[in-house]
């Protein structure tokens, strides 16, 4: 009896270091850490975002075979005058609608003109058509150049006048503004002077350049942009004299 006694104590002995060990590694168990979820990638599909720069715009280029330079203006200019094969080159002279440039500019030959007295027009006057448009057929800059070209409207040779900085200069023995837009770019105007009849005016002194913007008052005079080395404004001319045409495009 005392035999199973003990037998029994043995067992219940084991049974109960055996529930001890096993409860023990069940609190090991839960002491571990949990498994940690992963982090999102930072750079995940989910969270990337692309930035796209708009193109920086040319400062410069061709139409039809003629340099323009960004000046940072509302129109571009070209770099050369009509007529012209270079910046420092004079060009040719035009009168006010004219497309060719001629020997003697009078009334008598002048586009538009209807006698020899200056105040009968008749296309262009006051009261009338008071702006050459690019494909009149008698915007200089379109009919010599081409393309997108033509003539300033006096608005922009304002702006050109008012925006930039203006400085004279001798560009390959030829006096003119080097005149330097608010982007920085530059252009050269040469002081072509004018022609007068048969004579040459001004020439190296003075540069004069038709707008495409008939006079508000007066139909036998046009707006134009004049300088020396003094200085530069916008003023009115004679519609049958030869001045200088500075083509832009938009």
């Amino acid at each position: 009896m005392r035999r199973v006694t003990i037998m029994i104590l043995v067992a219940l002995f084991t049974i109960s270091a055996t529930n001890a060990q096993t409860s023990g590694n069940r609190r090991k168990m839960h002491t571990l850490p949990l498994p940690q979820k992963p982090k999102p990638d930072p750079i995940s599909k989910s969270k990337q975002t692309t930035t796209t720069s708009s193109p920086t715009p040319p400062k410069c280029g061709y139409i039809n075979g003629y340099e323009w330079i960004d000046l940072g203006l509302s129109v571009k200019w070209a770099t050369c005058n009509v007529g012209a094969s270079s910046p420092s080159d004079y060009g040719g002279y035009y009168a006010w609608g004219e497309t060719r440039t001629k020997s003697n500019y009078t009334l008598n030959n002048c586009f538009d003109s209807l006698d020899e007295s200056g105040y009968n027009w008749g296309i262009y006057k006051v009261g009338s058509n008071t702006k050459i448009e690019p494909n009149s057929g008698h915007d200089t800059a379109r009919e010599n150049w081409g393309s997108t070209w033509r003539m300033p409207t006096i608005e922009e040779l304002e702006e050109l006048d008012r925006k930039c900085i203006w400085k004279w200069i001798s560009n390959v023995g030829h006096n003119g503004y080097e005149v330097t837009g608010p982007n920085g770019n530059s252009i050269f105007l040469p002081a072509a002077g004018y022609r007068y009849d048969t004579s040459s005016v001004d020439v190296c002194e003075g540069g004069f350049y038709w707008s495409s913007t008939l006079d508000p008052s007066f139909s036998y005079i046009a707006s134009y942009l004049i300088f020396g080395s003094g200085g530069h404004y916008k003023d009115t001319y004679y519609r049958r004299l030869g001045l200088s045409v500075r083509p832009v495009t938009d």
